[in-house]
């Protein structure tokens, strides 16, 4: 896999495992730790970011005795101003080629009872993190002439129109992921000319621990737990993303067979987009 950090250039992205540094958030369980394990194997040092410390520093020394690679545990909570300008100052420090923006919490429930504390928890962490930390990989990526964002969404971004039950409520959280598709996407394009390399990585219903929690509060515990739904292993999600990179694929879902989803679903942005221009009142 190169993922967009073959450690030439100024060296400033060369750490100790040769790839260069890989910045993971979310890495205390779930499909960051399974990304973090995959980075390291392929020799990226790797910062590690999250809640739990307990957790973080479990993977950082797994890494390190696994992988030889270099593995840094920051601490920290997306939703808290203070701690993602510290995450934001640790990417922009120029030693990051890959940058997996995995956090997210989900605040599911209804609508009109959904705690407004929550509701901004949701959306600091789920588009004012992705969004702030990507402006903070950027602009060192296009100096170094390579680099990787990977944004982490979810196929509930397109369920917009289709009710709860059995999918969640889930307004703010699928808005936020809308948001997560369209900016990724869309920031893809303006990079379309330059080595860089961005992804939206949209999984559906994963065997991870997500739904165990609303996010006030992460899971307890050091040893990662799976929710009683199941869902598509960590590892395939992380298979889908990194077959994808190598394509140049911008939206990965995991599990859709072929682009025909992907190339209808632009197509009909095309005739919105061309019926909106063609209109005359």
């Amino acid at each position: 896999m190169d993922a967009g950090g073959n450690g030439r250039g100024n060296g400033r992205t060369a750490g100790r495992g040769g790839r260069g540094t890989a910045l993971v958030t979310g890495a205390s369980s779930g499909i960051g730790a399974a990304y973090a394990q995959r980075l390291a194997a392929d020799g990226w040092d790797t910062v590690l970011v999250a809640r739990r410390a307990g957790r973080l520093d479990d993977l950082a020394a797994r890494l390190r005795e696994e992988t030889g690679t270099a593995a840094e545990p920051l601490v920290a909570d997306l939703a808290a101003p203070d701690d993602l300008s510290r995450v934001v100052e640790r990417v922009a420090r120029g030693d990051v080629g890959f940058l997996l923006n995995n956090a997210g919490i989900n605040g599911y429930g209804p609508f009109a009872g959904l705690e407004p504390t929550l509701m901004a928890e949701v959306l600091h962490v789920n588009v004012l993190a992705v969004t702030a930390l990507t402006r903070a990989a950027v602009p060192a990526m296009l100096e170094l002439g390579r680099g990787t964002v990977v944004n982490v969404a979810s196929q509930l971004a397109f369920a917009g129109a289709l009710p709860p039950h059995p999918l969640p409520e889930r307004a703010v959280y699928g808005g936020s992921k809308g948001y997560v598709v369209t900016f990724t996407r869309t920031l893809a394009a303006e990079l379309g000319g330059t080595p860089l390399r961005l992804q939206v990585l949209c999984p559906g219903l994963t065997a991870t621990e997500f739904h165990l929690s609303r996010g006030e509060a992460p899971v307890p515990g050091r040893e990662q737990a799976v929710q009683e739904e199941g869902g598509m292993p960590v590892d395939q999600v992380v298979d889908a993303s990194l077959r994808d990179l190598e394509k140049g694929t911008v939206i990965c879902v995991p599990g859709v067979e072929g682009t025909s989803p992907l190339v209808t679903l632009e197509a009909a942005e095309l005739a919105i987009r061309s019926a909106g221009r063609g209109a005359r009142g």
